[in-house]
């Protein structure tokens, strides 16, 4: 099977590891963020800057752009990479996560899963072959296969049930990409919070054999504590040698404590979406700027950040074009969340390497804990 990337890890503090993802259009140095461009945007931002907060890849959703622009017009106009003015990799989600949330807008069979668009209502089915076909049409470097995630609450059963089918649909995803040098494809672990089935399907992907391994069916509602207790365990099930990356995750805390238990990739809307609604994220954690108590404060966002925000426009500044509207408070907001994910990930990749991971995460845990100062 030839493959699209290389990994190599360069260091480890326990079971967290630092190292390099080396695909054909450069490398993703892990532990890893990847910004979400959905629809092939990151929202409120340009592509350039994007990568000027660190980000080394991006994104896409399956789902989305089957449905709008299409895969086929994408493809037509030279592929994502051409189309989004992002020249980096890309990786693209296969779809199933968004199908799931559709709930009685989908139908579910052996096949594949029927559903109705949520633009339009127009009928469609995204099948493991469907999936690999798109994702061929956009171009994208790391190629997910398509999934069942069961939406919580779900008795064990069910959790089996899913997961086996996952399973099924990871073999036909395998067929169906083939033999395609310069991309890679990535399995995804299924099985809840439940070990045994966790194990199980690690097996089955593993017997598969994949470029990458996911761990998908977390941060789906089971809490910060359940999805740490299957982190405990599920890297370990995986192969040392492939990158691991965790679906869909999250907040600083996760990601820290993601990375704490052996995790090299993760992705998640929140910095963004966050942005767009007034919320920062600092190393003294969260801060609503639409809060009164910001709007004579001339200070900065965050002391030392080095982001546009940060560096040019006071709280007070921030707070007024939240409250107002404005569009440049999305803008500003969004990339200082961006750049604060990044500078969090090249702490956690300079503590692995230095051997001093723990300090990191106490002096991390240790700010948030001293909240957002006020002014004096």
């Amino acid at each position: 099977m030839a493959t699209g990337i290389s990994f190599s890890v360069t260091a480890t503090d326990g079971a967290a590891r630092t190292g390099v993802i080396q695909t054909t259009r450069g490398e993703i140095r892990t532990p890893a963020f990847m910004p979400v461009g959905t629809a092939a945007t990151v929202k409120a931002m340009l592509p350039e800057s994007v990568r000027a907060t660190g980000a080394d890849i991006l994104l896409g959703n399956t789902y989305h752009l089957m449905l709008r622009p299409t895969a086929e017009r994408i493809a037509a106009l030279g592929g994502l990479h051409r189309f989004m003015n992002w020249p980096r990799p890309i990786l693209t989600d296969s779809g199933g996560f968004q199908v799931m949330s559709l709930g009685p807008l989908r139908k579910l069979t052996e096949e594949g899963v029927r559903f109705s668009s949520h633009l339009d209502g127009s009928k469609h089915t995204l099948t493991p072959e469907r999936s690999m076909e798109i994702q061929k049409l956009l171009g994208s470097d790391i190629v997910m296969c398509f999934d069942e995630c069961p939406a919580l609450p779900a008795t064990e059963a069910e959790v089996a049930k899913s997961m086996r089918l996952s399973m099924r649909w990871a073999q036909r995803s395998r067929d169906a990409f083939g033999d395609r040098p310069g991309h890679a494809l990535f399995g995804i672990m299924q099985g809840g919070v439940t070990r045994e089935l966790r194990e199980e399907s690690a097996e089955a992907l593993k017997a598969i054999g994949f470029d990458g391994y996911a761990i998908g069916g977390l941060a789906v509602g089971e809490g910060q504590e359940a999805m740490f207790c299957v982190l405990d365990y599920a890297p370990g099930f995986l192969p040392e040698d492939k990158p691991r990356y965790l679906m869909g995750v999250g907040k600083p805390d996760d990601i820290v404590g993601a990375v704490q238990r052996g995790v090299d990739m993760m992705d998640c809307v929140l910095p963004s979406r966050s942005g767009r609604t007034g919320q920062a994220w600092t190393a003294r954690g969260q801060v609503n700027l639409r809060n009164a108590r910001h709007k004579d404060d001339p200070r900065p966002l965050e002391e030392g950040c080095q982001c546009p925000a940060c560096r040019s426009y006071s709280r007070a500044y921030l707070h007024h074009v939240v409250r107002a509207d404005e569009i440049i408070g999305s803008m500003l907001l969004t990339w200082h969340n961006l750049h604060y994910y990044q500078v969090l990930m090249q702490g956690l990749r300079d503590s692995i390497a230095a051997g001093t991971l723990s300090d990191f995460v106490d002096q991390f845990h240790r700010q948030r804990a001293e909240g957002d100062i006020a002014p004096r």
